[in-house]
């Protein structure tokens, strides 16, 4: 399998922060003649070309340190982030990059993107350590061709090794994009092999090989610096002479001009990574028996509710544990074979899915992951295999369909409790593999087979459990599987043979082919858990000693990317919509209880993200940049600040301490937020400063148990013959053509530049003043000692005029920008006034920047009123309701239904939930289905689902057959423009398929819709 590699905006958004912070530094390849050294050594044909290296052009003069904090500033405020007082040096930039979503991949295109801008070609990535340095160097290796593809060039790439001294050469004297790899062992520790980058080497003809890269003016990214730089280290990197420094981490410790944030909870919120779900374990005593009971969980659906629990058991061979699927009236003693302790009263009373509970009539109440009894460390890491593996075959049948591998990881302590050794050197099974080829086999033997699962059935029979797992550890010399090594003051190792087993298989453990690829559960030591991660880890379960000190977000690191399916292709927004957090979900099986894992990850989360907001006050929006649909900026000043606050509190969105309450996410989820006059147009905006709150609501991980309604499809409803004709009516698919006059878009995109186009000027502002007296210490240190006595604004002394070749890659921005051809973007710059085009020497990238998305805004009307739909042959099948799963919890977001398609509803919020409920119980109703994402209708601006289509009894009203999507109060706040685009694509798409037998309409209530279906 070959992973496939897409464009994502947020990486290219993260790589343009960094360019744009020296717009205005010219395109520049200089040359130097490099140190020959002492010594023998060969020359090729022309001496002068062996000697000639190639490096970094230094910042211009012309571009001041004025400038740079300036660029960063107004970077800053569009990213909603607190603008630098100062530069932090020259120049360190901070970008921060949630684990999991591509940082590898965001600084390989910001190489390239500075290259592109700059010329520039030597960059040295440090990282912290050997595990993640491999990691690094395999992403490299896997990105070189798409990265290729896009910029018709490629990196060479290499690991610094003090033995390979020739690389360094090549280094310097390469003029293409060059990029060394080391991890800050190889220059900081005190070993000798370390202490070589400083030495002058005989075999290097008597030269320093950080002075041959130091003279290259390198490009400094650093990975993970909180565990890089130390003091120490931090004085070895200026060795380096570098350039600039970029310092990518996933939790700064410190900021230096932080220029870009995608911290966890942007991360999370925009589904960049999979949904954490804790399956925990609850350890209680009681005094009622020393038997052991475990409640694996419940059973709901339309019959009467059944519960799965694990007791001992006699047996011919002693007592074992045995799960069983047990109804009320069950009796714990009768099937243990008569075990004592489960004599008084163990029979089941009350099987309760509203809490997940079941009661026995001794009065013993257990919920769902709870156990009780004498359970010993053993039995508590068998229960946690076995839910793993429960986890792993229930998503693993979800996903089957989707061509999606599962894998699960288990994390241990010592090699041999998973692998041992006889005299003679064969390994044997370890006991936690014995555990598990047990538990597997008694899962996999006891599976219940539904409709249509046959194919995934032949896929489990053809795995023999044996090949199902395997180890990824440390192999000695002798060829066994050995514990890492774990240095002093460290919790990860370094060993390179365990990375690299993991690393050269990554793509094989992908491969669903069970002959090929049957391994689906990796065991490997808990030190191994750095620099690596696997797209399809789906469950992670750590089998360790209640004395190990593991950070939780370390744990969960390496399953949170994205899976991917059997084509390579990431299954993100772009694929499933809104679907992604149903079907990528970590789920982690905890030694402990939910509550306990969830407020610890929570508490790690805030750690991490400590400088975000924690409560809504007027300072918030204070000077904010906020910006419309149409790209129109606006400033939030003090006025609007305030009425902004105002309305927050007055509304109960905050409470006295500031803390968003949930009448805020209740009304943000039906579309019915209440905003300031003030900011009308900007209301998303606004939102989105909001949401920049940290919340450790908003950050809870799911609780795996939770959701203990699984929707049904009720088949006498779906061929029933008011389903049917219903679906007939709109399963069509469609094609739409979008036939504007490309003359037209022209002339609208001239008329828009040459009304809206104001590119700010690149200037020097001068100031001077004096320091009269110092009246305190504070007053010193807010700069306020000095007072102003003149000022003066001077443009710049070299105006930066576009040239033809700058003419050329103006065009080729603006093409790739907005998707026109050259033909028509050269006839747009050719057609706008020259006042107009003269901005573009002023500062080149704000005008194309501004320029593309001012065409945009033309083109997205143009396509809306010029769209048309056309029905295709090819119809949705009914195995959009029946493939999907969808999951909820009674009474939270789950009810049950009668005229639903489903035997219950999960809904999204209270809008939705009345809304549905009004369906329900309506006699004019036949049937109504809240349709799945797997139902979508194709769009210029991405898929669109809409929420509802319902089938009325015929002589009741007048339209029988409506699709309906459902919005809050919609005069409240305005629909965004692509939620407009889209509803107005859906109007013509159901104009096309169904003439006027099915209506489609936007509605905010029950009562909106009636009105809509008897005109």
């Amino acid at each position: 399998m070959k992973l496939q590699f897409k464009h994502q905006k947020f990486q290219a958004d993260a790589a343009k922060a960094v360019v744009d912070v020296f717009a205005g530094q010219p395109y520049l390849t200089p040359t130097y003649m490099m140190d020959r050294g002492t010594g023998t050594y060969q020359l090729g044909m022309n001496e002068d070309n062996d000697f000639t290296g190639w490096s970094n052009a230094k910042i211009v003069p012309e571009l001041s340190d004025g400038q740079i904090l300036e660029h960063i500033r107004k970077i800053q405020r569009a990213g909603q982030i607190e603008p630098s007082q100062k530069l932090e040096g020259e120049y360190n930039l901070t970008i921060e990059m949630e684990t999991g979503v591509g940082k590898t991949y965001t600084y390989i295109k910001t190489m390239y993107e500075l290259n592109k801008a700059y010329g520039w070609t030597k960059f040295i990535v440090v990282v912290p350590s050997i595990a993640i340095r491999e990691g690094v160097y395999k992403s490299f290796q896997v990105t070189q061709d798409h990265f290729a593809e896009e910029y018709g060039k490629k990196i060479r790439f290499f690991i610094y090794n003090s033995s390979q001294l020739t690389e360094i050469d090549r280094f310097a004297s390469d003029s293409s994009i060059n990029v060394m790899i080391i991890n800050s062992q190889a220059f900081n520790a005190r070993g000798k092999d370390a202490r070589r980058i400083y030495m002058k080497l005989d075999e290097f003809r008597s030269r320093r090989p950080i002075d041959i890269i130091a003279r290259t003016n390198p490009v400094l990214i650093i990975d993970e610096p909180q565990s890089v730089e130390g003091k120490q280290t931090k004085e070895r990197l200026k060795e380096f002479h570098p350039l600039l420094t970029l310092r990518y981490s996933a939790t700064p410790r410190e900021y230096y001009n932080l220029i870009y944030r995608l911290d966890a909870m942007d991360a999370y919120n925009k589904k960049l990574v999979k949904k954490i779900a804790v399956k925990g374990i609850t350890e209680s005593g009681t005094t009622a028996t020393d038997g052991f009971v475990y409640l694996e969980g419940l059973n709901l659906s339309k019959s009467a509710p059944t519960a799965t629990i694990q007791f001992d058991c006699k047996r011919a061979s002693g007592i074992k544990p045995m799960s069983a699927t047990v109804t009320e009236g069950y009796n714990l003693f009768d099937h243990s074979g008569e075990l004592p302790e489960y004599r008084d009263g163990f029979v089941v009373k009350r099987i309760d899915g509203r809490d997940d509970s079941v009661e026995f009539i001794n009065g013993i109440k257990l919920y769902a992951g709870d156990v009780i009894g004498k359970v010993d460390e053993n039995q508590l890491r068998r229960i946690q295999i076995r839910e793993t593996i429960l986890s792993h075959i229930e998503r693993e049948r979800e996903l089957f369909n989707k061509g999606i591998k599962v894998l699960s990881l288990f994390f241990i302590d010592e090699v041999d409790h998973y692998r041992v050794y006889d005299k003679n050197g064969q390994p044997q099974n370890g006991i936690f593999a014995d555990m598990f080829e047990q538990e597997y086999a008694d899962v996999v033997g006891n599976l219940q087979r539904e409709f249509g699962d046959d194919e995934y059935m032949q896929y489990l029979a053809s795995i023999p459990v044996e090949k199902t797992h395997a180890g990824y550890f440390s192999i000695d010399k002798k060829g066994r599987m050995i514990n890492s090594k774990v240095g002093k003051k460290k919790t990860t190792s370094d060993d390179i043979d365990a990375y690299d087993l993991i690393m050269k298989n990554k793509e094989l453990l992908l491969d669903r082919d069970p002959k090929r690829s049957p391994v689906r559960f990796i065991f490997s030591h808990s030190a191994l858990r750095e620099g690596w991660d696997n797209p399809n880890v789906f469950q992670i379960c750590t089998l360790k000693s209640s004395s190990s000190e593991i950070r939780k977000r370390q744990e969960v690191g390496r399953g949170m990317r994205l899976s991917v399916n059997q084509d390579g292709e990431r299954m993100d927004a772009g694929v499933l919509g809104n679907d992604v957090q149903n079907v990528n979900v970590l789920t982690v099986i905890a030694s402990e209880s939910y509550e306990s894992f969830a407020k610890g990850l929570q508490s790690e989360i805030a750690e991490d993200i400590a400088d975000r907001p924690r409560a809504v006050t007027r300072d918030l929006f204070l000077n904010r940049v906020v910006t419309d649909d149409h790209g129109n900026e606006m400033v939030i000043d003090s006025d609007a600040a305030s009425a902004i606050m105002y309305e927050m509190t007055a509304n109960r969105y905050v409470d006295r301490k500031g803390v968003l309450t949930d009448k805020y996410y209740e009304d943000k989820a039906n579309g019915e937020l209440k905003m300031a006059e003030e900011v009308k147009g900007f209301e998303p905006a606004v939102v989105d400063i909001i949401d920049s709150i940290y919340d450790p609501k908003a950050m809870t991980p799911e609780n795996a148990r939770s959701n203990n309604v699984e929707l049904q499809v009720d088949e006498e409803k779906l061929n029933s013959k008011e389903f049917k004709a219903l679906w007939s009516r709109i399963n069509a698919k469609s094609v739409y053509v979008v036939d504007f006059d490309t003359d037209e878009l022209v002339r609208k995109s001239i008329a828009a530049l040459d009304s809206k186009l104001s590119v700010a000027k690149i200037y020097f502002k001068v100031e001077s003043g004096s320091m009269v007296e110092i009246q305190s210490k504070e007053q010193l240190r807010s700069g306020a000692a000095f007072v102003r006595e003149s000022s003066s604004t001077i443009g710049t002394k070299q105006a930066i005029v576009a040239s033809k070749s700058v003419t050329y890659d103006l065009v080729g921005r603006i093409v790739e920008s907005t998707g026109l051809t050259r033909k028509a973007v050269i006839q747009i710059l050719t057609g706008i006034h020259k006042a107009t085009f003269d901005q573009f020497k002023y500062n080149p990238e704000e005008f194309i920047l501004k320029a593309s998305q001012l065409i945009n805004d033309e083109k997205a009307t143009a396509i809306i009123e010029h769209i048309t739909y056309s029905v295709m042959d090819d119809h949705y099948g009914t195995d959009v309701f029946t493939e999907p799963t969808i999951k909820g919890k009674l009474g939270t977001n789950a009810m049950k239904a009668k005229k639903h398609l489903y035997d219950h509803i999960v809904y999204d919020s209270t809008n939705e939930r009345d809304f549905a409920t009004e369906l329900d119980t309506n006699t004019d109703v036949a049937v109504y289905v809240k349709l799945p994402d797997g139902f979508y209708i194709s769009t210029p601006v991405g898929h669109y689902n809409p929420d509802w289509a319902i089938a009325f009894y015929e002589g009741s009203v007048k339209h029988i057959y409506f699709v309906a999507e459902t919005k809050g109060s919609m005069s409240s706040m305005q629909l965004r423009l692509i939620e407009k685009s889209k509803i107005h694509c859906a109007r013509e798409h159901f104009k096309a398929i169904s003439s006027d037998n099915v209506v489609y309409d936007v509605v905010d209530s029950y009562k909106s819709l009636m009105e809509k279906v008897m005109k």
